[in-house]
């Protein structure tokens, strides 16, 4: 096993984002200090780790020095603190490729509705994080723009599609990263590398023009962690930049909840039962959940019907083929299809041979939460899964320049958990709470009630206080 990480004697040491926001505020650090630490990280970890999609260190060392300066530079909680942001939203002069190299690049002229709510909590990005091809694929593989490794181990993925931000944040180069989610794309590397890992509420956060027009809105941003108050934080401030008043407010969460809650624990996936070791973790978790007071019921499994998984993949694909088809419209004549990936061009011709199935399929999934999820939190304040139904694969195991039937069987056979609040658009968070037979972080899953991402906080919060999970560096020397 080698595990590769960056954290030492630097200015970030060890630690998360709201400690550096204490150090800079106690004058124990500056922004351009931990923005030179972050990028002295970034190069040395990156080449085992193919994590950076683009760089744009000058650009965060003058905003860093802008800040230092007193200039009108940053503003905001975490100002000063470095961060990378995930390469499918648009920052103003930078590229946006979706992980792909199927056209030339081209900066984008403004930041997205994304990056201005991100940038605005004063986090400095040092540029962008690689990603699967349009994030279809759980394992970032890419044929040409290479494979994104797990810093616990780097012969295995570091899952998908917010890859590059996992692994940095693991590897200890930046404390916080940006990662969106159209099928579990914060939640399934949260589980591989360790860190914390919530999907919002639907709305909760805002979405860049090209993911709003999507007919059945299935992506949310968000940002993976070390540190449940990392996460909480972010979430504090970004609502005090943008609120969506038709959801209950998150606030300021900062620790677990008085309430004990009723939760119901669920190892089989719509198709199968989890791998025999993923079942022993997450009854452990149970375990631990009683003995913290809370009351737990097993049940059966997800009170959703058989041809979810179906109607998602026939959602997935649609997706697939409207990038595929009006790629020139949308990203210029130097678009080339022939450089996409297996797995994108299967997604297209499956979503082609099954089109007449569509309207009934995206019907069903828009109906989703109002028949099948709702009803399940009337008597359950949250639900346990395992965050994914086996273990962390190796590299190869998703190759995307494989047979699509085998990559999209062997996708299908591992997410089978995380597309579900994708498609209710109720919360969902990824804590580190076991370890594999192997040494790899395993992922426990909790969901809850639209607009209960408060709820999920303060359980994570008493979960981490409980069990507390270790950081690469716990584990080996740097290297």
């Amino acid at each position: 096993m080698q595990h590769v990480h960056a954290f030492g004697d630097d200015a970030l040491g060890d630690s998360d984002a709201v400690g550096l926001v204490e150090r800079i505020r106690s004058g124990d650090v500056s922004p351009a200090e931990l923005v030179d630490a972050a990028i002295a990280r970034s190069e040395a970890v990156n080449p085992q780790l193919n994590a950076l999609a683009y760089r744009a260190f000058d650009r965060a060392r003058d905003r860093a020095s802008a800040r230092q300066g007193s200039q009108v530079g940053l503003s905001g909680f975490f100002q000063g603190v470095p961060t990378y942001v995930k390469d499918n939203v648009d920052v103003a002069g930078m590229p946006t490729m979706q992980g792909t190299d199927a056209w030339q690049p081209h900066d984008a002229t403004a930041d997205g509705d994304f990056a201005r709510v991100y940038l605005g909590t004063g986090l400095i990005t040092l540029g962008k994080t690689q990603l699967s091809e349009f994030g279809f694929s759980a394992s970032a593989e890419h044929p040409r723009l290479g494979a994104v490794r797990n810093p616990w181990d780097t012969d295995y993925t570091a899952a998908a599609s917010s890859s590059g931000s996992a692994a940095f944040v693991a590897a200890g180069v930046v404390p916080i990263a940006h990662a969106n989610d159209g099928g579990g794309s914060i939640r399934i590397p949260a589980a591989c590398n360790g860190l914390v890992g919530l999907k919002p509420s639907r709305g909760r956060l805002p979405l860049d023009k090209d993911m709003r027009a999507m007919p059945v809105r299935i992506v949310y941003n968000g940002v993976v962690t070390r540190s449940v108050r990392d996460t909480a934080a972010f979430y504090r401030e970004a609502e005090r930049i943008r609120r969506n008043t038709k959801l209950p407010a998150i606030g300021d969460v900062r620790g677990p909840g008085r309430q004990r809650l009723n939760i119901a624990v669920i190892t089989q996936s719509i198709l199968r039962e989890t791998s025999p070791e993923m079942r022993e973790l997450t009854l452990k978790t149970a375990a631990l959940l009683e003995e913290l007071g809370h009351h737990v019921e097993y049940l059966d499994g997800p009170p959703v019907p058989v041809h979810f998984a179906d109607d998602f993949l026939l959602y997935w694909a649609f997706l697939a083929t409207a990038l595929v088809r009006g790629g020139k419209r949308m990203f210029g004549p130097t678009f080339d299809r022939s450089r996409l990936d297996n797995l994108t061009l299967g997604l297209d011709r499956h979503a082609v041979r099954h089109l007449y199935r569509l309207p009934l399929a995206m019907a069903r999934l828009a109906a989703l939460r109002r028949r099948h999820t709702a009803p399940l939190f009337r008597d359950h304040d949250v639900v346990l899964t395992p965050t994914l139904a086996h273990g962390t694969p190796r590299i190869g195991h998703l190759d995307p320049t494989a047979d699509y039937q085998q990559i999209i069987d062997r996708l299908m056979d591992w997410v089978a958990f995380t597309p579900l609040q994708n498609v209710s658009g109720e919360p969902a968070i990824s804590l580190p709470l076991a370890e594999s037979s192997g040494g790899l972080p395993v992922g426990m899953m909790f969901s809850a009630p639209l607009g209960q991402d408060a709820r999920l906080l303060e359980l994570a919060y008493e979960l981490e206080a409980a069990k507390p999970w270790p950081t690469i560096a716990d584990r080996a020397p740097s290297t």
